[in-house]
């Protein structure tokens, strides 16, 4: 494995393995450099992944041990490692790692300074804090899958990346980061609430904004920027692919019109009058239906339209721009996105590929200090495993 290099070079994590945004979180955190531990569980845990685990690319740049937490032991286990980490964080139900004996009162017993997470999608508390739900249940509640569709049809599930990653992971990350530097002043560890329906809305703040405003329609596709404005959204092609224009201001727009070679003074003076939005996309759409995607892009090449081609994930790999940044590499074998974001002196890297299931039990237990006598003991009764 890689030596981490990133901004967070010296920290130490303990991921309780879950799927989704924790597992997203833990990826960031160790490409920046973070030492992770991703404590796995041995036992009849379905985690709906269906894949190898080579493939399993959230789980890249750290180690994996595998513990028995139903047992007593496996706990004491985890409880020893708290005392050599930074944080800790997991993701299940509210009161699940209470039972276990492994909450925040607990590991914080063992290190007053850990920084405890806790990444849910209904929060600690509420009357929906224990009901079952994935991502498109608190996008729905927190407002933002019913934003989201065309004009005249119901919602559209814009994949999991609002919810689980967007509104979890990416706060679940922040917040502990902005508690590890109170820590540093305070000396005082505290817990990280991050609930995916609380991240959600806090990226909903700006549509609040248009609706306090006046500004933002309660019928889907009749806005701006959910796709009802003619020139802000994509066009299918004459070869069944698609473009996409993002001509929001007005010097774009003329170069958008001045581009397609368009006159009609309709079209040019009325940018911005919704009522005229309708017939304006389907003008717009007769004549992106007359050439192929790539024709298009050879058209716009010259051209401040905010214009762009809707690639494949196959296709974003090879774009110019994406190659020249580096922006896609391939570590054994597997294509898969850079680490992100980009630091000028201690940039982040990929320690490593996914970890099998308990593939550094031992070492990553014996460089945290665990005596060697008993990580035998443990291996002999199972209460750990090394793949």
């Amino acid at each position: 494995m890689k030596n981490g290099k990133g901004p967070l070079k010296g920290f130490r994590f303990i991921e309780v393995a879950g799927i989704g945004p924790t597992q997203l979180c833990g990826m960031l955190l160790a490409d920046m450099g973070a030492e992770i531990i991703r404590v796995e569980r041995i036992n009849t845990v379905d985690l709906g992944v269906g894949m190898e685990e080579k493939y399993n690319l959230m789980n890249r740049s750290r180690r994996s041990v595998a513990i028995n937490l139903k047992d007593a032991r496996g706990r004491e286990l985890l409880l020893e490692l708290c005392k050599q980490a930074d944080a800790l964080f997991e993701g299940f139900r509210p009161g699940v790692m209470e039972r276990l004996g492994l909450g925040p009162e607990q590991c914080m017993k063992q290190n007053a300074k850990l920084v405890y997470g806790r990444m849910t999608g209904w929060g600690q508390e509420g009357p929906l804090a224990q009901a079952a739900g994935h991502d498109p249940n608190y996008i729905s509640i927190a407002g933002a899958l019913g934003l989201i569709g065309d004009d005249g049809n119901g919602p559209t599930y814009p994949l999991n990346i609002i919810g689980d990653f967007g509104g979890g992971a990416l706060y679940l990350a922040m917040g502990m980061l902005a508690a590890l530097l109170e820590t540093t002043k305070s000396g005082k560890g505290q817990v990280v609430d991050a609930a995916m329906i609380d991240g959600v809305a806090s990226l909903l703040t700006y549509f609040y904004s248009l609706q306090e405003a006046g500004e933002w329609s309660r019928e889907r596709g009749k806005n701006v920027l959910d796709g009802g404005a003619h020139f802000l959204r994509p066009y299918r092609t004459s070869d069944d692919q698609y473009i996409v224009v993002g001509a929001l201001e007005a010097r774009f727009y003329e170069n958008l019109l001045d581009t397609l070679e368009i006159d009609d003074s309709d079209l040019r003076n009325n940018q911005m009058d919704k009522t005229n939005w309708p017939q304006f996309r389907e003008k717009l759409q007769n004549i992106f239906s007359t050439k192929t995607r790539d024709e298009w892009l050879e058209i716009f090449s010259d051209s401040e339209s905010c214009f762009s081609p809707v690639l494949s994930l196959q296709e974003a790999t090879r774009h110019p721009h994406a190659l020249e940044r580096n922006s896609y590499i391939d570590v054994a074998g597997i294509t898969q996105p850079a680490p992100a974001p980009r630091f000028s002196r201690t940039p982040s890297n990929i320690q490593s590929p996914p970890a099998e299931i308990g593939e550094h039990t031992i070492d990553c237990l014996s460089d945290w200090g665990i005596d060697r006598t008993l990580i035998d003991k443990l291996l002999k009764t199972e209460i750990i495993m090394q793949s």
